[in-house]
């Protein structure tokens, strides 16, 4: 049963593995025929595929439907990269990728049919008038908000709006049993990139970055400033689980690191054109210590940062191969309000590897072969990755790195147990978060007398609270060998209070202390282990 049981938890991660990284001309009709398709180009060929159905086909057909199918199919036939945007995907499409959208600052859940707000956002429009975690919204202007199964991107519609309006909200406070109305005035939110920063030690910084998106970089910059002032001479930036983002925020980031003059990537197009991206003397951080985390889902932007700082013999890559898009799009409208994104180039790095995964096969191919890394053994032990002799190169110091599929890091750390796994997908898909969120709105005044620094430091989950979440747990059908895994999950459960309570910083900072990259970080910045790995290398010399 067990080994049933651990063969449904790989597959459901491997599947996670997948899921984890998944984003003409007009014609007059007024002319005949015979003047509108005077040519056999091929873009010709479809506009008047396009009319025949329109016009003459015995059935109304909705032709806007068949073009999305059709380009769809083209973009299938090209790489896995090259994807279609429909117009009523753009505007939340060109938020995520700008860094903010214009609402009134709050998380919440859709909870027992009404909004209950987790957090506001600080300074944000509903901080600034007052709204606190635990309160119910139930009207947003005229429109009932509670007692209705709305789904969250309908609520999310009601309290968007454009920025400098102001929405009336009607607000229920259960910690005083009252209810009260509030104006508040739609301005930006922003949609943070850097998810969480923190000091590891007395000298070694910590960021967590999820995308490259338009402002992340200035919020990477703010990060950065704020760990130097508290003495950071090291960082370790967290790349894992980002997918990318913006090529030129990737290059901004690596130039931070890297000497005025040394080469960032090269992209080269299908004529050849090759351009070559160089570090300026612009960075904050050069010559100083730097760890990068990566894992399986680190694509794109994230691998551009990682190969540009290990092709230059700067820093450390940390953790497991990393997914294997070298590919760069260009986003291009359409004239209808949708774009495609289409594949213009690839990037090489410095070395001159190209990490992008072979795709002859077709996408499903290129997909499962991602997920197969599970069930090979790879994200277990480095033994196990087989990389070509031909795909071999060196960098500047003689050190062997490796192209065709990824970046290998220069240590490698296993993916945990299949258990242990499944502790960080309950914390990561908010099950765990959404247990704490109603703990807290039962009983949230025992936490009033800890401040941030002290709940970090001597609060501990009581096994009251651990035999609750067990309880919720199994009666919501999770089964595991709960007891095994209870110092894991008590500090999961502290985390998750740390979050809601004081947000991601607090819930980052306790999380790590059972994060095996980040304890694997903090081996190899120990002197001892440093002079003890020095020796060895220097021995099989």
């Amino acid at each position: 049963m067990e080994k049933k049981s651990n063969y449904l938890w790989s597959t459901i991660l491997a599947a996670a593995l997948a899921l984890g990284v998944f984003v003409g001309g007009k014609l007059d009709f007024n002319d005949s025929p015979e003047k509108l398709f005077t040519t056999n180009s091929k873009k010709d060929k479809l506009n008047r595929l396009i009319d025949y159905i329109d016009y003459e086909y015995v059935d109304e057909i909705n032709t806007d439907s068949i073009v999305d199918i059709t380009v769809n199919n083209i973009l299938e036939k090209l790489d896995p990269h090259s994807v279609y945007i429909p117009k009523e995907d753009m505007t939340e499409v060109s938020e995520s990728m700008k860094g903010d959208f214009v609402g009134i600052g709050i998380n919440f859940y859709p909870y027992r049919d009404t909004i209950s707000v987790i957090r506001t956002i600080k300074d944000g429009p509903s901080f600034i008038k007052g709204i606190q975690p635990g309160d119910r919204i139930l009207m947003a202007d005229n429109d009932t908000l509670y007692g209705k199964k709305l789904p969250s991107e309908r609520i999310v519609e009601k309290l968007k709006g454009k920025r400098g309006t102001a929405v009336k909200l009607k607000v229920y406070r259960k910690k005083e049993d009252r209810t009260f109305t509030v104006n508040v005035k739609r301005d930006l939110v922003p949609i943070k990139s850097v998810a969480s920063y923190f000091m590891m030690s007395d000298d070694m910084g910590y960021i967590k970055v999820t995308r490259f998106a338009e402002s992340t970089f200035k919020e990477f910059k703010i990060a950065l400033k704020a760990l130097q002032k508290k003495g950071a001479q090291k960082l370790t930036l967290d790349l894992r689980d980002n997918p990318g983002g913006y090529l030129g925020v990737a290059e901004q980031m690596a130039d931070e690191f890297l000497k005025d003059g040394k080469l960032i990537l090269f992209t080269k197009n299908k004529k050849g054109k090759i351009n070559n991206i160089y570090a300026t003397d612009k960075g904050s951080f050069e010559d100083k210590e730097i760890y990068v985390l990566i894992n399986e889902r680190s694509a794109s932007a994230s691998e551009i940062i990682a190969g540009a700082l290990q092709d230059n013999d700067l820093g450390t890559i940390v953790g497991r191969r990393s997914f294997g898009k070298g590919l760069v799009q260009r986003e291009m409208e359409l004239g209808d309000g949708s774009a495609v994104r289409l594949t213009v180039s690839r990037y090489y790095t410095p070395t001159g590897r190209s990490i992008q995964r072979s795709y002859k096969k077709g996408n499903k191919d290129y997909y499962q072969r991602f997920t197969d890394r599970y069930h090979s053994g790879e994200l277990t032990s480095v033994d196990s990755i087989k990389v070509a002799d031909s795909l071999k190169f060196k960098t500047p110091k003689g050190k062997v790195v490796y192209g065709g599929g990824g970046i290998m890091p220069d240590e490698f750390v296993p993916i945990g147990t299949n258990e242990e796994e499944a502790v960080e997908s309950m914390d990561s898909v908010g099950f765990i978060s959404f247990f704490i969120f109603e703990h807290l709105d039962e009983d949230r005044a025992r936490y009033n007398d800890y401040d941030q620094e002290e709940f970090i430091a001597n609060f501990r989950v009581d096994d009251i609270l651990f035999e609750r979440f067990v309880d919720y747990a199994v009666s919501s059908n999770l089964k595991m060998r709960y007891y095994d895994f209870e110092d894991s999950l008590k500090l999961y459960l502290k985390a998750a209070l740390a979050e809601q309570l004081y947000g991601a910083n607090a819930h980052a900072k306790i999380k790590g202390q059972a994060d095996a990259m980040l304890q694997r970080v903090l081996e190899l910045d120990n002197p001892i282990v440093k002079q003890a790995e020095t020796e060895a290398i220097e021995s099989t010399n």
